[in-house]
């Protein structure tokens, strides 16, 4: 099973430079709707819905990829694999319309596991350039755009997502466990948080307090920490205080116990 650079996978936007004709338009192809941002396949589900809508002016032609995703030596792995199938694997989607993508599991989570996946959708450019006025061919940069979005699988006795239309066992619940420390790294002060949790953490509004002073790691999403996987960020300036963070969503802000 092949590794795949989590640098091609990064979610943002590849310029595309078509033709060099008369003058220079910036424009995004496309913009593509899609919900829900955090999709999961229960124990007892077979398969999950993504549904993508195209909001732009323009035909939107994606590919649907669904790639296995571990981290290791604090940097984020990308896997090929065929445990969970993305369909159609691409798709064509006029301005104002929407497109159901089937993600259907071809394998059993082992019980009381979490197995992570990243579903990456990339915009496959028109091969037909802008003509700017009076019919002219124009040079332009259309950005290519990439969307990644996390996917969560569990096997039978646990879960995670809440869920009012879902029957739970409340036993079956299943939470992060985060430890965190400084260190340093080539003079740099980095934090490094650990999950010995059974299911991943989603990391908002981090912040070192110290004092009466709160310095953000990173504003809104700081990242993800899958189970048993340690990550590291820059700190901002004093690695000494308590470490706060919004955990997969929550409400309120808790607290991060330091690393024994």
């Amino acid at each position: 099973m092949g590794v795949v650079s989590s640098r091609l996978l990064r979610a943002g936007c590849a310029m595309l430079v078509v033709a060099s004709f008369g003058a220079i338009k910036a424009q995004a192809a496309s913009s593509v709707l899609i919900w829900p941002i955090d999709p999961v396949l229960e124990a007892d589900q077979q398969a999950s819905a993504l549904w993508l809508e195209n909001r732009g002016s323009e035909t939107a032609n994606l590919q649907i990829r669904v790639f296995g995703w571990s981290q290791n030596g604090f940097q984020e792995q990308y896997q090929n694999q065929r445990d969970v199938i993305g369909s159609p694997p691409v798709a064509k989607i006029e301005p104002g319309q929407k497109q159901l993508v089937r993600l259907t599991r071809t394998k059993e989570v082992p019980p009381g596991q979490e197995l992570a996946y990243r579903i990456i959708i990339d915009e496959i450019p028109s091969a037909q350039p802008p003509v700017a006025d009076a019919g002219k061919t124009a040079a332009a940069i259309r950005f290519q755009m990439r969307y990644s979005v996390p996917l969560f699988a569990y096997g039978a006795g646990l879960w995670s997502k809440e869920d009012t239309t879902r029957q739970r066992d409340p036993k079956g619940i299943g939470l992060p466990q985060l430890s965190w420390r400084t260190v340093s790294v080539d003079g740099k002060p980095y934090v490094e948080v650990r999950n010995q949790g059974a299911v991943h953490a989603r990391l908002t509004d981090v912040a070192l307090k110290q004092g009466g002073q709160s310095k953000p790691l990173a504003e809104g999403l700081l990242g993800y920490v899958l189970p048993g996987a340690v990550m590291r960020w820059p700190a901002p300036g004093s690695t000494t205080g308590e470490l706060a963070g919004r955990i997969n969503g929550a409400a309120q802000v808790q607290s991060i116990a330091p690393a024994k």
